[in-house]
């Protein structure tokens, strides 16, 4: 998780002598950045999730059985990782799962998100899930 706030502290200390910014600015400034970035990496779709409190445990453990099981059924995911929140920090603001599919092209994100296989596990998410959080980047 430390490695997803680099950024923006990097952004934030770069912005601390400067006048302030306002949103507009800084979404101007980021949209620029982004298209500037050459997919010469990987690109990571970063996935955090909070559930329903009645969800616990059958309906969490089905979620994340169906997520896991999206990479045997869309050949585009390069890799998948998942794991549940253990910081100390307590910063995590009720997020408590974190899952990373990870790509080779935006091409390959595009077939993934309106893929079948997704769109069921959409299904299986939607009665349990609190809030989502979705964050994609190509790695440094």
């Amino acid at each position: 998780m430390k490695y997803l706030l680099l950024p923006l502290l990097f952004l934030l200390c770069a912005c601390a002598d400067t006048a302030p910014a306002t949103t507009e600015q800084v979404t101007t400034d980021l949209s620029a950045e982004m298209a500037t970035n050459t997919p010469d990496s990987l690109l990571r779709h970063a996935v955090l999730f909070s559930f329903k409190a009645d969800s616990y445990p059958a309906g969490v453990k089905a979620v994340e059985e169906a997520f896991a099981a999206l990479p045997g059924k869309i050949p585009e995911i390069r890799d998948y990782e998942w794991g549940i929140n253990n910081s100390p920090e307590e910063l995590n603001k009720g997020f408590t799962h974190l899952f990373f599919v990870t790509f080779t092209s935006e091409a390959d994100r595009a077939v993934y998100l309106p893929h079948p296989a997704h769109l069921a596990f959409v299904e299986v998410l939607k009665p349990h899930l609190d809030e989502v959080l979705v964050l994609d980047y190509w790695t440094k």
